[in-house]
C-alpha cells in the first residue's frame, strides 16, 4: 500500500506476525483435515484385517474401538468359583450392618479381570436333566462342609464321585414332596394353573424350587455368596434356576407385583426388625392376591419352641409383632397347618386407606418413590401401594398356561406397547425359535437345559421354547424400558441387570446364552471385551452361545470369541438378506495349566 505521493508505507511489524500466524493456522488445520483422513483410513483398513486374523477391535472406553490381540490369558486356579461382584475377597471392605457385605459390590474398572476363569480340577460335563435333580457330580461343585454341616437335615449326601439330593431340609425331614403336598393342601391355587411364578428366600439347595418344577410353578431360588454352601452353585449344576441375592438394604432386581408366591423356610431372616423393610420388600415384590407362606420360626412356636433355645413367650410374642406386621401392610392370615403358615395380600385397595393416618405405621410410600424401582435402589420402610386397577391382580390373570399367550395390561404402560406389539413379537419368535433349532440341534434335548435370554423385550424367546425341558432367565437392562412386568405376568421369570457388571451367578451355571442385539444397544456404554469374558465365566464348558447382531458387531465379536477358546461359525437369519446376523458358537472344555490331572 503506498502514501497518496506515491511513497510505500513503511512495514508494520504487527501486521506481518498476524499474517505469519493466519498462515500458520490454516496449514495446521489443513494438516490436521489431511492426517484425520488418513487416519480414519488408516483405522478402516486395520479393523477389516484385524476382523480376518488374529486380533480384533477392543474398546479401550466404552463405545470405541482399536486393534488389540484377541487372545485372553487364564486365570489362577483359586479363581474357579469367582463371582466379581459378590466377592469374599473384598467383604472386609464393607459394613457388617445388615450383612451390607454380602450384597453386590463390584471391583472398580481398574481392578476387572481380564483373563478366563477355568473350571475345578476332574471337573466334567454336567449330568443331564431330569437325572440332575437328584445328583451331581462331586468335583464340579467340590464343596465337603456344605455335605457335613447338613447331613443331619438330608440337603444331600456325598456318595463316591456324586453328590446325591434326596430331597431333604430343615422344615421338611420327610422330604420336599410332602412338604409340598401339604402347602398345596393349604392353597389350592397352586393346582389349577393360578400359582405359577415363585420367589424362595434363603432358598438351601433349591429342593423347593425344584419339586415345584414338576407342578407347573417357576421358582427363582435366591441365597447370598458364602464362603462355604455354595447353595445357588448346587441349584444351577441341577437345572433349577436360582440367583445370588440376599434382602439387605437394596432392593431385590425384579419389578413390583410380579410374583404369585413368595417362600421361606427357616431362612432365619429378621422380618419383623428395622422397620420391616425385608417384609415390606417381599410385599413389593408380591403381586396382589399373591400368598407368602412361611415356615420356621415363630410359625407352630407352641410345639417347636423347645428346640429353637428360646422361650415359649418369646416365640409367642415373635409370632404376634409379625401377625401384627403382616396385617397392617394389608396382609390376611389364609391358612395355617402344623409348620406352615400362609399369608395373602390383600386385592382390594381399600385397606391401603389406613396408611394415610400420619400415626400408621410403616408409612405409605411418597409418590416420589418408584415402584418397579431396582437396581441399587435403596429399601425404604415404607408400603409400595398396588394400582387400584385389576391389572397386576392374581386373579385378573388367565391361568397358566393360558397366560403365557395373553396380552398382559401392563404392555400398554410401555412406551411403544400395545396388544398388537406384544403379538407381533410373540409370533416373532415362534420363527426365530424354529430358526435356531435348525442351526443349533441342540436346543430341546438334554444338553440345554439352563438358558439365559440376556435382553429381552417380553419374553417372547423364552415362550417360544416354553415346550422343551429348559427354562430361560430373562434379563431386562437396567437402562432400557421396563417390559420386565410383562415377562412376569405372562408367567416366566427374569430380572433386571446392567451388563456393563457381572452377572449374579457362580462360573459355569448355564447352557446356553441368548444374545438379541445387546451390543448395539449398550455398546456405549459398556465395553464388549468385558461382556464376552462375563459369558465366557457364565457358560458352561461345551455351552452354546447365539449371538444375533449387526454384521458390524459379529465382525467384532467373532475375533474375541475365538481368543476365548470358543468355536464359531457365522450364519444368516431366517430371512435371509438383512443386515442382520447370527453367530453360533460352542465353549470349549479346557483345563486351568495349574490343573493336577
Amino acid at each position: 500500500m503506498k502514501h497518496k505521493d506515491g511513497k510505500p508505507y513503511p512495514p508494520n511489524k504487527n501486521s506481518k506476525k498476524i499474517q505469519v500466524t493466519l498462515i500458520v493456522v490454516v496449514l495446521c488445520g489443513f494438516s490436521f483435515y489431511l492426517g484425520g483422513i488418513f487416519c480414519s483410513e488408516k483405522e478402516t483398513y486395520a479393523t477389516k484385517e484385524v476382523n480376518r486374523e488374529d486380533e480384533t477391535p477392543i474398546g479401550n472406553s466404552a463405545g470405541s474401538l482399536q486393534t488389540r490381540g484377541n487372545s485372553f490369558t487364564e486365570c489362577s486356579a483359586d479363581y474357579q468359583d469367582y463371582t466379581p461382584c459378590t466377592d469374599p475377597r473384598r467383604w472386609k471392605k464393607y459394613g457388617l450392618h445388615r450383612l451390607t457385605f454380602m450384597e453386590r459390590h463390584c471391583p472398580p474398572n481398574f481392578e476387572r479381570k481380564e483373563c478366563l476363569v477355568p473350571p475345578p480340577d476332574g471337573y466334567k460335563v454336567p449330568i443331564r436333566w431330569p437325572k440332575s435333580k437328584n445328583e451331581c457330580w462331586y468335583r464340579n461343585v467340590p464343596y465337603d462342609w456344605i455335605n457335613k454341616q447338613k447331613s443331619n437335615q438330608h440337603w444331600l449326601v456325598k456318595e463316591g464321585e456324586k453328590f446325591i439330593f434326596p430331597g431333604g431340609g430343615t422344615m421338611f425331614p420327610n422330604g420336599v414332596g410332602k412338604y409340598v403336598d401339604l402347602m398345596e393342601d393349604l392353597i389350592p391355587q397352586m393346582k389349577d394353573g393360578t400359582v405359577r411364578t415363585a420367589i424362595d428366600t434363603g432358598c438351601g439347595v433349591a429342593s423347593w424350587g425344584g419339586d415345584l418344577l414338576d407342578r407347573g410353578i417357576l421358582t427363582v431360588s435366591l441365597a447370598p455368596r458364602d464362603n462355604h454352601e455354595a447353595q445357588v452353585q448346587f441349584a444351577l449344576e441341577r437345572g433349577i434356576p436360582a440367583v445370588l441375592g440376599i434382602i439387605s438394604t437394596q432392593r431385590l432386581p425384579f419389578p413390583s407385583n410380579s410374583f404369585d408366591m413368595a417362600h421361606c423356610s427357616r431362612c432365619l431372616i429378621p422380618w419383623t426388625e428395622f422397620g420391616g423393610v425385608y417384609l415390606l420388600e417381599v410385599h413389593r415384590i408380591l403381586r396382589p392376591g399373591g400368598f407368602w407362606v412361611l415356615s420356621g420360626p415363630p410359625v407352630n412356636y407352641e410345639n417347636r419352641w423347645r428346640g429353637w433355645n428360646t422361650t415359649i413367650e418369646e416365640q409367642r410374642s415373635d409370632y404376634e409383632k409379625l401377625q401384627d406386621l403382616l396385617t397392617s401392610m394389608c396382609f390376611k392370615l389364609f391358612n395355617k397347618k402344623d409348620d406352615i403358615a400362609v399369608w395373602q395380600k390383600l386385592t382390594d385397595n381399600s385397606c391401603y386407606k389406613k396408611l394415610d393416618n400420619l400415626d400408621n405405621y410403616p408409612p405409605k410410600c411418597d409418590d416420589g418413590t418408584e415402584p418397579d424401582s431396582a437396581w441399587y435402589t435403596p429399601l425404604r420402610p415404607c408400603v409400595v401401594v398396588p394400582p387400584a386397577t385389576r391389572k397386576v391382580k392374581l386373579n385378573a390373570l388367565a391361568k397358566w398356561p393360558e397366560r403365557l399367550h395373553v396380552a398382559p395390561e401392563r404392555v400398554s404402560d410401555i412406551r411403544g406397547g400395545s396388544e398388537g406389539a406384544f403379538k407381533h413379537d410373540d409370533s416373532k419368535w415362534k420363527v426365530r425359535a424354529k430358526h435356531y433349532k435348525k442351526l443349533l440341534p441342540a436346543i430341546g434335548t438334554e444338553k440345554v437345559r439352563n438358558v439365559m435370554d440376556m435382553n429381552t423385550l417380553y419374553g417372547g424367546f423364552a415362550a417360544a421354547l416354553v415346550e422343551d425341558p429348559l427354562w430361560v432367565m430373562n434379563v431386562v437392562s437396567s437402562y432400557a424400558a421396563n417390559t420386565l412386568p410383562v415377562v412376569y405376568d405372562r408367567g416366566l421369570i427374569g430380572m433386571f441387570h446392567d451388563w456393563c457388571e457381572a452377572f449374579s451367578t457362580y462360573p459355569r451355571t448355564y447352557d446356553l446364552l441368548h444374545v438379541d442385539n445387546l451390543f448395539t444397544a449398550e455398546s456405549h456404554r459398556c465395553e464388549m471385551k468385558y461382556v464376552m469374558l462375563e459369558m465366557d465365566r457364565i457358560l458352561r464348558p461345551n455351552g452354546y452361545a447365539i449371538i444375533r447382531e449387526s454384521s458390524y458387531f459379529i465382525d467384532v465379536v467373532a475375533p474375541m470369541a475365538k481368543g476365548m477358546r470358543w468355536s464359531c461359525r457365522e450364519e444368516n437369519t431366517e430371512y435371509s438378506g438383512q443386515n442382520e446376523k447370527i453367530l453360533i458358537c460352542q465353549k470349549k472344555l479346557w483345563y486351568s495349566k495349574e490343573s493336577s490331572l
